[in-house]
């Protein structure tokens, strides 16, 4: 309309296979949730980590919805552990918020975020790049947002 682009370089431009991963993984998301796998991932690390109080519950929030993210995506996480996290997190006073936190901090694959998907094959990386890059990261960032949390309310 603006003639910016012709109508071919905007197609052009549309990475295919990204919006199928997307795609897909709302629906896989779906799965996890109707299957039981979300609450029994969030379960686990609830029952893991709720004796240590109320950061202990933040980080088992932070740390489910980050396995899901990588997973099925970080919409489709966070989509599937809301309601998980209002009925873990809710009682004990603690923001829900924290798992879009979670969520939008994918580092550890190229499926969990969407431009992690879109570098994966122009930058030639592969799975174990994700891994020794983004696990430091991952960690440093759930355990500062948990304790931020817990800290600030």
């Amino acid at each position: 309309m603006t003639r910016v682009l012709t109508f071919s370089e905007a197609k052009r431009a549309i990475d295919v296979d990204v919006i199928l991963l997307i795609g897909a993984a709302f629906g896989l998301g779906a799965a996890v949730e109707q299957s039981g796998l979300a609450a029994e991932i969030a379960d686990g690390f609830v029952g893991a980590l709720g004796g240590y109080g109320t950061f202990g519950l933040a980080l088992a929030i932070v740390l489910a919805t980050s396995v899901l993210t990588e997973i099925i995506t970080n919409n489709a996480a966070a989509v599937v552990v809301f309601p998980i996290a209002l009925a873990i997190v809710g009682p004990a006073g603690i923001d829900v918020r924290i798992m879009a936190t979670a969520a939008s901090t994918s580092f550890l694959s190229p499926i969990g975020y969407q431009t992690n998907t879109m570098v994966y094959g122009p930058g030639s990386y592969r799975m174990s790049d994700y891994v020794r890059a983004g696990l430091p990261l991952t960690i440093a960032v759930q355990l500062t947002t948990a304790t931020r949390v817990t800290v600030l309310g």
